[in-house]
């Protein structure tokens, strides 16, 4: 059994930020559950597109608003609290962030637990 606080995670290697974002990697590979599930906050003001080419990920909306718009499709759909998004397809989005943002998300397969975002939008380890 894995019990795991998110208290505990402050300041170590899976709590990883960036100016605009900051993510507490409550799951990771070295688990062994086959996923990742993370805690994280967007500031408000962050606009960045973003592309998980080896990734899926599902976004669970705690606290926020946000626009995500899929970058195939010019789509632009509203998040706020109790909504979710799915990246089923690598898609290619972008994130603007309102207000500050809380989300939980889970990656397939599972993430390190270091990777931040690259400039181009991937993802790659810290």
């Amino acid at each position: 059994m894995i019990i795991r606080r998110a208290a505990d995670l402050h300041g170590t290697a899976t709590h990883v930020r960036s100016e605009h974002w900051s993510s507490l990697r409550l799951l990771v590979r070295d688990d062994g559950m086959g996923f990742t599930i993370t805690d994280t906050y967007l500031e408000a003001g962050m606009d960045q597109v973003i592309e998980y080419k080896h990734h899926a990920e599902a976004c669970y909306c705690l606290e926020a608003q946000l626009t995500v718009e899929d970058l195939a499709t010019g789509e632009i759909h509203e998040i706020g609290p109790g909504s979710l998004y799915a990246l089923d397809r690598h898609d290619r989005h972008r994130v603007r962030a309102r207000t500050r943002v809380r989300l939980i998300c889970v990656f397939r397969p599972p993430l390190a637990g270091t990777e931040v975002h690259r400039a181009d939008g991937s993802y790659e380890a810290n």
